[in-house]
């Protein structure tokens, strides 16, 4: 009895009759060859002439030659005695293939992902395959509501174009992202430590509102670092979950959290189980202290410190961990630094992968290690921290891969995101009026890690430009290296009766000596004009008329402890700069400034600020010091005054005539006002100033007085979608009766 077997793949239906169950197959027959070789499907069927085949054998030989995908129909015909008839239909050959309707994602990302490509063999499971590489990409880029469909375009000779049609859709965004189990930390400050945003009609120039898987993950580490060097040494993300709406248009993103309690440093130990290793001199390298909170990154640059130290001391492969040992009653812990030999694991390659457009000598120069030296985790950690804190990668993956016996290669991957940005802002102060600000800045220019920025602000007083470029790597050193080249125009003629205009250059070179202590050098060349000087103007002011050059030398030193620079909780910043000029030009003198602040939070939302800053100015070599040089007190820096209202005044036209040395202090404290979702806080403060006199002080025709003035009041910062907004309230509580009150006053911008 005549038996025939269909097998289905795919679309394909494949036959083949048989008699019996087992074959003589004397001669093989393949009928519908165009472009294939018969030796090639011979060399897939695996089945010789003159041999004896069951019939599973000939299931799985069509199996083999169907899972080539060089044909779309095989018919296996065993009906002519001893002869297996071979019937196939090729797949086209793929002629021209293309993308359609993509605007978001370039064909060159496109053709990155998708496996078939011109002259291929066009093959339907191939293509069902690059369809979903294609969806992955869009949803990856946070576009779910994204369709493909793959459309082919006969053409002569068994050829095909193959055409991916793409409707792209709208971005799914974040609508909301909720934390729960945050008791110390508000929504908003927690909001601001993720790379996640909620969508905002300012934010159209970011992409941060696009949900983004892998980012959502490296948000959980963001939270983890920001509790972590905060006290919480227990913090746990217990799940993070995005929930698609039903239009496929936004996400609700929510993270569940449990912080734990809080702990400070109690004990700390070092112990060595190395012959050798003297112990007593690692304590000066350790960056926490009994009393502070506990802080995970500060114990991390503890052992980076104390593995440089024994690596000096000639022991290279050292492993150090750190011990825990909490007291949950009195919520702290006890630090143990255990020491043990390390394995003995050289660096062989460090591999860079993703960085298009960046350079990979500028991610290099990040790592701690270098190719040859001995695999310290300590290093690779921070190496991985640095090129994190580059901010031109969206994600930053290093891994190590054994590669022989004591050989490793470091592997680093990283995803690049767009490191360009353009600002415009519009808004009033009080001090110069109705404002206008815009700027654009490149911060990896050319892939090589360079800043370029140009930026322009112009207000109903005061016009100012500035060009800048940095390199951060002068001379292949840790050694940042810039030029700026600004303009400013400055009204003055309310408080002293003259504008000025001030055109100039820097040269400016910054070392890294820590990951705190920053030192600073420059130098700058600069005309200065006093003109528009009203007719009525002091007599002080009249003689200063006129242009005159300024070249100077300086240097600033920087200690900055702060846990943040933007939303600053805990720590303290110091800084003392000096700068002497007359090197060439009309101005000569020495100036010294210097700055102080001390932060403080309790119960995580309070957060006090204590500041204190100073400076001095003296001519030498019979030079005066001119106006625009000198201290003026009042308005930013003195609030319940007015720009320039403290200090000496002409006695008959009311000028301000400024000082020669400056002293302003206080105390400000910061807390919630229920306003967090809107990014806007309260504040009281109490600010203490004094101005000292000018050069060639005559009391006769001149008011001064070296009395403490002082303020209280309150205000509000608000982080507006345009900066920081400020907005005080300040009331002086001890001034002169010449000194010029402001009560309400609002500012554009960020300070310390």
């Amino acid at each position: 009895m005549k038996k025939t077997i269909y097998v289905g793949l795919l679309t394909s239906m494949i036959a083949f009759q048989a008699h019996a169950a087992n074959y003589n197959i004397k001669k093989i027959e393949v009928d519908g060859l165009q472009r294939v070789e018969k030796a090639t499907v011979l060399s897939y069927l695996t089945l010789q002439n003159n041999t004896t085949v069951s019939q599973e054998e000939l299931e799985r030989a069509f199996q083999s030659l169907y899972n080539t995908g060089l044909f779309s129909d095989i018919n296996f015909d065993t009906t002519t005695a001893n002869v297996l008839k071979i019937n196939v239909k090729e797949n086209p050959i793929i002629g021209k293939r293309a993308f359609d309707g993509n605007d978001k994602i370039s064909d060159k990302i496109l053709e990155g992902e998708v496996q078939l490509g011109a002259r291929s063999v066009y093959d339907k499971a191939k293509v069902q395959q690059d369809v979903q590489r294609i969806l992955d990409v869009y949803r990856k880029a946070g576009r779910y509501s994204v369709t493909v469909e793959p459309k082919i375009i006969e053409r002569d000779e068994n050829r095909v174009d193959l055409i991916y049609e793409i409707d792209e859709g709208a971005a799914a965004k974040i609508e909301k992202i909720n934390f729960l189990g945050n008791k110390h930390y508000s929504n908003s400050d927690l909001q601001d430590e993720i790379m996640s945003k909620e969508n905002r009609w300012y934010r159209f120039f970011s992409s941060s509102e696009i949900y983004d898987a892998e980012k959502m993950e490296y948000d959980k580490e963001l939270l983890r670092r920001f509790y972590t060097s905060r006290g919480y040494a227990d913090f746990t993300v217990h799940s993070a979950v995005a929930e698609l709406s039903e239009d496929q248009k936004s996400f609700i993103l929510t993270f569940t959290l449990d912080e734990g309690p809080r702990y400070e440093i109690g004990k700390i130990d070092i112990i060595s189980n190395i012959n050798g290793v003297e112990t007593k001199d690692l304590f000066k390298d350790l960056e926490i202290d009994t009393g502070d909170w506990y802080d995970a990154e500060a114990i991390d640059k503890s052992i980076i410190e104390m593995t440089e130290h024994l690596g000096k001391k000639g022991f290279a492969f050292v492993d150090i961990t750190p011990e825990y040992i909490r007291d949950t009653e009195n919520n702290k812990i006890d630090v143990n630094f255990i020491i043990d030999e390390g394995e003995r694991v050289f660096v062989n390659r460090i591999n860079i992968t993703g960085n298009d457009r960046t350079l990979d000598e500028v991610i290099r120069r990040e790592f701690r290690l270098n190719e040859g030296d001995a695999i310290n985790v300590s290093k690779l950690r921070d190496s991985r921290r640095n090129i994190e804190n580059l901010n031109f990668f969206s994600k930053v993956d290093v891994q190590t891969d054994m590669v022989g016996p004591n050989k490793a290669d470091v592997d680093v991957n990283v995803e690049e995101k767009s490191t360009g940005s353009f600002n415009i802002g519009v808004g009033y102060s009080t001090t110069n009026g109705a404002l206008l600000r815009a700027g654009i800045a490149e911060n990896n220019f050319r892939g090589r890690g360079q800043e370029l920025s140009l930026s322009m602000g112009i207000s109903q007083r005061n016009k100012d430009y500035t060009l800048s470029f940095t390199e951060p790597y002068f001379l292949n050193r840790r050694l940042s290296a810039g030029v700026d080249l600004f303009m400013e125009d400055q009204d003055y003629e309310d408080e002293a009766s003259y504008d000025t205009r001030t055109i100039g250059g820097r040269l400016r070179f910054g070392w890294k000596y820590k990951d705190r202590f920053f030192h600073y050098a420059r130098y700058e060349l600069s005309s200065s004009e006093i003109k528009n000087v009203k007719e009525n103007a002091s007599e002080y002011v009249k003689a200063e008329a006129g242009k005159a050059t300024t070249s100077s030398v300086g240097e600033t030193f920087v200690y900055d402890h702060r846990d943040s620079m933007i939303n600053t909780k805990e720590g303290y910043y110091l800084s003392f700069g000096h700068d002497i000029a007359g090197l060439g030009g009309d101005t000569k003198y020495n100036r010294l400034d210097a700055k102080a602040y001390k932060f403080y939070t309790i119960a995580d939302y309070y957060t006090f600020k204590f500041f204190a800053t100073g400076g001095y100015i003296a001519g030498y070599g019979n030079k005066k010091i001119r106006m625009s040089d000198r201290y003026y007190l009042g308005g930013s820096n003195m609030r319940g005054f007015e720009f320039a209202g403290i200090g000496a005044r002409d006695k008959r036209t009311d000028d301000a005539l400024g000082g020669n040395w400056m002293m302003y202090s206080g105390a400000e404290l910061t807390f919630p006002i229920g306003l967090d979702e809107l990014g806007v806080k309260g504040r009281t403060f109490w600010d203490v100033g004094m101005l000292g006199k000018p050069d060639h002080y005559n009391k006769e025709k001149v008011y001064y007085s070296s009395k403490i003035r002082q303020s209280i009041g309150f205000g509000f910062d608000w982080m507006s979608p345009m900066g920081k907004i400020n907005i005080d309230f300040g009331f002086p509580i001890a001034k002169t009766r010449y000194d010029e009150k402001e009560v309400f006053r609002l500012n554009f911008g960020t300070s310390l």
